[in-house]
């Protein structure tokens, strides 16, 4: 499968099946401080990737209002 990955930027190639936790545990990255997106739809730590599927990883970005 292709794997884009932002900050840094770059793109890798792994093999599937396998799940997004594994995958997450395979490249190392906390799966509280990520979202998993396949194609347009994002996924749960349990969904099965398949060989085939584009993957992009991208931080969790916070944020809020400040008060006035």
């Amino acid at each position: 499968m292709k794997v884009l990955l932002r900050n840094p930027r770059r793109e890798l190639e792994i093999d599937g099946p396998t799940t997004v936790l594994a995958l997450l545990q395979r490249l190392e990255l906390n799966p509280e401080s990520v979202l998993v997106i396949r194609g347009d739809t994002l996924v749960t730590r349990d969904a099965r990737l398949a060989d085939t599927d584009d993957i992009a990883i991208r931080p969790v970005i916070s944020g809020g209002s400040t008060p006035a």
